[in-house]
């Protein structure tokens, strides 16, 4: 009668508190330059070493520039962060995939790519969207900076167990909807509460129908419900997705490897704290018009009214349009936008630069707009220009820049001006999270790109 959930967290409790809290053991730790440099001043302080570094890898990630990256990093802030990284790794023997090599990347898209991310284990690192990992049948969660250095000295952390929810998403999805538009979807619909103290497990033919990368999308934004994190149970498409890989096991060992992964799911009888069940027909492409990832509607939806909402729901409803300078009932479709960001860890990885550069093909960018394509990696980067998705892009006006995490969270160069519009493939919406003042509306790769080439909010299905 356990959960996915229950089986993975149970095995790797060393111990039960009073209380409740447990000491759970962590298989991969990943650090990047913003969080880490504090937990390494920590273990200094206390004259601790990293306990073993073996199974800590680093990334720098946040603050690298994408452009001219083989060029010093102009921001003196920034610079120190990556330099502080880098040795720190070096003295502590912890394996970094450094800025310009072939291997770097945002943390959360090298971790599955390179084959270090594998069904079952516990995952940590002082980034909220650690939840991406789960879509490989793993508890990865985001930690505080605090817990980066108990991780660090110990490799386990102190924690207590979350809830377990289900989501299931069954039946077909329509045409032009992807994984964002199933996410966006379900936030919309529970809100980014309706995850509070659980762990999700997503399920139900439209997720198995889910290419690798595309659930790593849906587990990405988990978070943004409020959930601890969110996971998808390994089968067929996850192996066959690290079969290969770089650090995944080979030979004799990747047989006994996916003979084990093949038993990580939910038993039969399971019994969720909650389950929602949704049907895939009812889904559309989305887009968010407000200010956090629950205010989502279909492309060819119009903004709700606060209709019944309470006098306190009201005001934040109105301040949030205020913010994004909308009204209640207008239709979002035609609206002008500035910018286009495809990227970040939630819509970086080669699937989504080939649907948006396929999109694009034979079509022009609007003169209006500022498009930045960013690859999660500089694997996805070699395999977007090796596939020529960089000439289609570049043939069509935009550009291919190099792996960051670029205008996600605008702690780079890379950051939208206030007031200005921009339809982002990235995780978060809130007021000034692309650089201040600058207005964030989430979507899916295809609805940026029918948004990048008509200049106004478009439903891509017009353009198929």
């Amino acid at each position: 009668m356990n959960t996915l959930f229950d089986k993975i967290w149970d095995s790797h409790t060393v111990r039960t508190l009073d209380g409740g809290s447990c000491v759970l053991y962590i298989d991969r730790q990943y650090i990047h330059e913003v969080t880490s440099p504090q937990a390494f001043a920590g273990l200094r302080k206390r004259g601790i070493k990293v306990f073993r570094p073996a199974q800590v890898t680093a990334s720098p990630d946040h603050n690298i520039p994408t452009k001219n990256q083989h060029q010093p990093i102009a921001d003196p802030q920034s610079a120190q962060q990556v330099a502080t990284l880098e040795s720190n790794c070096a003295e502590s023997g912890i394996n970094i995939f450094p800025i310009g090599s072939q291997r770097n990347g945002i943390i959360h898209v090298i971790g599955p790519q390179t084959g270090l991310t594998q069904p079952g284990m516990t995952i940590v690192c002082g980034d909220s969207h650690t939840s991406t990992h789960g879509a490989m049948g793993c508890i990865a969660f985001g930690i505080g900076t605090s817990e980066v250095e108990m991780a660090l000295a110990s490799q386990c952390i102190l924690q207590s167990k979350p809830k377990s929810m289900r989501i299931n998403v069954e039946g077909k999805l329509k045409p032009c909807v992807c994984s964002k538009d199933i996410i966006l979807y379900i936030i919309s619909k529970i809100g980014t509460g309706g995850g509070t103290g659980h762990f999700v497990e997503f399920a139900g033919e439209a997720i198995r129908s889910l290419s690798m990368e595309a659930r790593m999308t849906i587990c990405n934004m988990s978070i943004e419900m409020g959930a601890r994190g969110g996971m998808i149970a390994p089968d067929s498409t996850t192996f066959e997705y690290l079969r290969g890989r770089e650090f995944a096991p080979k030979g004799e060992k990747w047989e006994k490897a996916v003979e084990e992964w093949s038993k990580l799911r939910s038993d039969d009888d399971a019994v969720f704290d909650k389950e929602i069940t949704f049907d895939a027909a009812d889904i559309e492409p989305m887009i968010t018009y407000g200010t956090n990832p629950g205010m989502g509607i279909a492309v060819n939806g119009t903004i709700p009214t606060s209709g019944d909402m309470e006098p306190a729901a009201k005001n934040s409803y109105a301040k949030a349009l205020g913010y994004m300078d909308f009204a209640e009932g207008d239709k979002i479709e035609g609206k002008p936008i500035d910018y286009v960001f495809v990227g970040s860890c939630t819509n970086g990885r080669i699937e989504d630069i080939r649907a948006f550069a396929n999109f694009v093909k034979g079509r022009k960018k609007a003169e209006n707009v500022t498009a930045w394509i960013v690859p999660g990696s500089k694997e996805v980067e070699r395999l977007a220009i090796e596939e020529g998705l960089g000439d289609i892009l570049a043939e069509a006006g935009f550009e291919l820049r190099q792996p960051g995490c670029s205008a996600c969270l605008a702690m780079n160069e890379d950051k939208i001006p206030a007031g200005k519009y921009c339809v982002a493939t990235s995780n978060r919406n809130f007021e000034g999270r692309q650089g201040p003042g600058a207005r964030t509306l989430l979507a899916g790769p295809l609805v940026a790109a029918a948004a990048a080439v008509t200049g106004v909010i478009t439903d891509p299905r017009i353009l198929m």
